[in-house]
């Protein structure tokens, strides 16, 4: 149990990609850590692109992410809708400021974007969102995964076992 004791936020919304959700999710309680879904409203069930549900744990505004070792942020359409919550981007920005991990797949990068914390980072995302990214001051890499420090970012679907993988050892040194 490598991450004993360790609490992840994980951000959901609608349209959220189910595998890039849930096998992180799944991955990190495996190794020990406790992952709590954070959504719009608390109690509300998030359905994924091909129809996998997600119950929200907590709503944004009820989250304090000072107490929290991580953050996910999942892929799909998801990101779009979620980087218009404040309280979303003062959660990565305060895993930013703090040089906490932060776990971003796919579409994920946007959310990121939004809150402004990629100027000078290397990433990686969905090929779809590479000009979002490099215009916010990144350098985008064509890898499975890519680590700068405590930012772990990945590609899509296939990727998931290489990302979760550089996330468990990011989290863990922390």
């Amino acid at each position: 149990m490598r991450l004993k004791g360790k609490k992840v936020l994980s951000l959901v919304h609608h349209d959220f990609e189910d595998l890039e959700l849930w096998y992180p999710i799944l991955r990190l309680r495996e190794e020990g850590a406790i992952v709590e879904l954070v959504g719009e409203k608390a109690g509300e069930t998030y359905i994924g692109k091909y129809g996998v549900p997600a119950e929200a744990d907590y709503a944004f505004g009820d989250v304090n992410a000072g107490g929290y070792d991580a953050i996910l942020v999942p892929g799909g359409w998801a990101p779009d809708k979620l980087r218009r919550f404040p309280e979303v981007i003062e959660m990565v920005q305060h895993m930013e400021k703090n040089k906490k991990p932060i776990g971003q797949i796919c579409h994920a990068g946007w959310v990121l974007v939004s809150a402004k914390i990629l100027d000078g980072k290397k990433v990686t995302s969905t090929p779809g969102i590479k000009d979002d990214m490099e215009n916010a001051g990144a350098k985008w890499i064509d890898e499975p995964v890519v680590v700068d420090g405590h930012l772990v970012s990945s590609r899509r679907p296939p990727d998931l076992p290489d990302y979760m993988r550089e996330f468990v050892a990011v989290l863990e040194k922390k």
